[in-house]
């Protein structure tokens, strides 16, 4: 499994808009726990087809291996751990916040070099969350936030959604063309 990588020759698809994907989507088995979040839908499958996808697993480009233990971010979401006033631990007590942020930043400059115009990540993920992320505490509680890789898209301009959002995605694409 490529961390990151592209789904089709970039010579067929430079003209093209092109999206980068959580790896997990695509069913690539980098979760934490060492499964995936594989999503079949008619709009993945025909940006597939058209050779947009760019995958990636901005954990795995960090450095963390799969399986890993469960991480969250503590004191704040990925804004606040790019700005260095949160961190992320794992269950262990594990400090990975530098994986996260190596991930995230190779996540961003992958997308610029491959012409994404929008992400679509694993939702509440501490990397890949748009809207939501959980707590710290590893109680399944959730709170409103983005994960590092979301944020480090999202201040460079890039869209981000998530795997329950690919109709406004592909709308969003569509508009930019």
């Amino acid at each position: 499994m490529m961390a990151i990588g592209c789904s089709s020759d970039p010579a067929r698809t430079s003209p093209q808009r092109r999206v980068l994907i959580s790896a997990c989507l695509l069913g690539e088995n980098v979760r934490y726990d060492g499964g995936n979040l594989l999503t079949e839908h008619p709009v993945i499958r025909r940006w597939l087809e058209e050779g947009r996808v760019v995958q990636v697993c901005p954990e795995v480009a960090g450095g963390l291996p799969t399986p890993r233990p469960p991480a969250e971010a503590r004191g704040g979401d990925g804004r606040e751990v790019l700005a260095g006033r949160a961190r992320i631990i794992a269950r262990d007590g594990e400090d990975v916040t530098d994986a996260f942020v190596e991930g995230a930043s190779l996540a961003l400059r992958t997308a610029e070099q491959q012409h994404c115009v929008l992400a679509v990540l694993a939702a509440r993920s501490p990397s890949c969350g748009n809207r939501e992320v959980y707590d710290g505490s590893f109680s399944g509680r959730l709170m409103p936030g983005m994960g590092t890789a979301a944020a480090r898209l999202e201040a460079a301009g890039i869209a981000v959604f998530n795997q329950n959002e690919l109709e406004a995605a592909d709308a969003r694409l569509r508009a930019v063309e």
